[in-house]
């Protein structure tokens, strides 16, 4: 943007005579951050820039200088809460990859399908002897039948089991 040298003096003497006043002003509004607060005195003073009606006042210039860049700032947090948070790509580092797990997931998911389909009586012998991993004897004793039981429940658990793997292709 080229300036006229008249407004390249006029904004050069803003800048050199109220710049810092208004960044010491600034920065708590913006939380410390300088760079925020710096475009916030550019913004500000480029706006005194464009109404030179405010500056052929006779006044001081600097309680509306103050006042536009206390309104910048205000909008400024505004937008900024509007929009979501925003993170850096570190933290995308850090996150599991989705598709990792995926197959176990849906592995998991046709494990239980196969599960449901079983009788009750063969789904409770391999939940207690495979997938909780108590013995027969602890298995009996929690299901409340004879040892013999449970092991022969669990052979045949264990067939309809690998039957129905086979048969929704969970298996070669």
């Amino acid at each position: 943007m080229d300036l006229p040298r008249a407004d390249e003096a006029l904004l050069r003497d803003l800048f050199d005579r109220h710049a810092a006043a208004l960044l010491r002003y600034l920065l708590p509004l913006t939380d410390g951050d300088r760079g925020r607060a710096e475009d916030l005195v550019q913004e500000t003073l480029l706006r005194a820039w464009r109404h030179p009606e405010v500056l052929a006042r006779h006044g001081p210039i600097r309680p509306w200088l103050y006042t536009v860049a206390r309104n910048l700032a205000v909008d400024a947090h505004r937008a900024r809460a509007s929009r979501p948070h925003e993170v850096s790509d570190a933290a995308l580092a850090t996150m599991p990859d989705p598709t990792a797990d995926l197959d176990r997931t849906v592995l998991g998911w046709a494990i239980a399908d196969v599960l449901a389909a079983l009788r009750p009586e063969h789904r409770q012998v391999l939940v207690e002897t495979y997938f909780r991993a108590h013995t027969v004897a602890e298995a009996a004793a929690i299901l409340k039948i004879p040892p013999g039981t449970v092991k022969s429940r669990t052979y045949y658990a264990l067939r309809a089991f690998r039957l129905l793997c086979e048969e929704r292709g969970l298996l070669p």
